[in-house]
């Protein structure tokens, strides 16, 4: 069950993404660094309004409107809130939370990657967009590699799991409430897109 609702949630945040591998005959999470795995497959961010070209309508699934909606697409916005900049403070985070490392580390997707890595749709303003959870979408987001699973995740989809989500909903962050894998995952969770 646990599989199932990893495989159907949409990920969450951070620079470290989890995937779920083949070790050894047996599937294993790992987490996986996004940018590290962009930059060995010479994949770049192509930003939230590159995915929404596909992943907008229902028949698709609408994943955009649903991460629209959600925490994720406000979390680089929400660093600029007085409660965020009292948190940073309490946290020993010096200057603007929106400027701060220890904040976009899980408030921005590809937060850290070199500038050339970031395609022309890609916005900081995005916060915590697709590719927090699914890795750099330039190798995988064409229409006819996308739908083939297997193509997909041999062109840098990653599949994320619970290990993602905690790679930032952790003691580190200076807001951290527990975390209910189980339950925030059906706070995000978007429909896979209809087989064809």
């Amino acid at each position: 069950m646990r599989k199932l609702v990893a495989l159907m949630a949409v990920a969450v945040m951070g620079l470290a993404v989890a995937t779920l591998t083949a070790a050894e005959g047996e599937e294993a999470e790992k987490a996986v660094d996004v940018i590290a795995y962009a930059t060995e497959g010479g994949y770049k961010f192509i930003g939230a309004a590159g995915c929404k070209m596909c992943h907008k309508s229902e028949k698709s699934g609408a994943q955009y409107p649903k991460w629209l909606e959600g925490p994720h697409s406000k979390a680089y916005e929400v660093l600029a809130s007085d409660e965020a900049k009292a948190a940073a403070v309490a946290a020993g985070i010096e200057g603007n939370p929106q400027e701060a490392d220890a904040c976009l580390k899980c408030h921005v997707t590809g937060h850290g990657a070199p500038a050339e890595m970031f395609g022309k749709k890609y916005a900081v303003t995005d916060g915590v967009g697709c590719e927090s959870c699914h890795g750099a979408g330039s190798g995988y987001k064409g229409k006819k590699v996308m739908k083939d699973h297997a193509a997909s995740l041999a062109a840098g989809l990653i599949m994320p799991t619970e290990a993602q989500c905690r790679s930032c909903h952790n003691e580190e962050s200076p807001t951290f409430e527990e975390f209910n894998f189980e339950e925030a995952v059906k706070t995000i969770a978007h429909p896979t897109p209809a087989a064809e």
